[in-house]
């Protein structure tokens, strides 16, 4: 069984299947993990085998909680999953609605909870399943990049920095 994710439907919260929230573009809860070392934010290359975005670009960490799962604990246990990385606290900034084509007749309408680890040293150990590769970038280097090569990046990702980032990074300027 596929896992169930909370989404409104009738405007009520209830446990949906994540591929058909996903294909009816219905509006459901999602969690954002930016980690940053200083300027520098921490992007992974999602793997091919995601059944959107493949090879894309994107912050450390994006997923969704389960049916009954807080947003600060699904980050820890998706920075985990995803990245291998433990034992930091993501920090919540905001909370934000985003809706975007994905691809493959998808829609990913989010009611997203975005945190922030902030730390001098984080280990890397991306799991093959979720993660093909990792960088990190400077926030300034990233919008350039996005700028000039749009393509490259999760739709969430563009839509983060382009309307949330007084949110996300306080005090940084483009």
């Amino acid at each position: 069984m596929e896992t169930l994710i909370p989404t409104w439907k009738n405007g009520e919260l209830q446990p949906v299947e994540k591929m058909q929230a996903h294909l009816q573009g219905l509006r459901h809860k999602a969690v954002s993990v930016f980690v940053m070392q200083g300027s520098k934010t921490l992007l992974q290359r999602r793997a091919l085998s995601k059944y959107h975005t493949p090879g894309l670009w994107a912050n450390a960490c994006c997923t969704h909680p389960e049916w009954g799962e807080k947003g600060l604990s699904c980050a820890i246990r998706r920075l985990n999953e995803e990245l291998g990385i433990i034992g930091q606290t993501p920090v919540y900034k905001d909370t934000v609605e985003y809706s975007a084509d994905v691809g493959n007749n998808m829609i990913e309408h989010e009611v997203v909870e975005i945190f922030v680890v902030r730390s001098g040293h984080v280990l890397v150990r991306p799991n093959p399943d979720e993660v093909m590769d990792y960088r990190w970038e400077s926030l300034k280097d990233l919008y350039k990049k996005i700028s000039n090569e749009p393509a490259q990046f999760t739709p969430w990702l563009k839509i983060y920095l382009e309307q949330h980032s007084a949110k996300i990074f306080p005090g940084h300027t483009k």
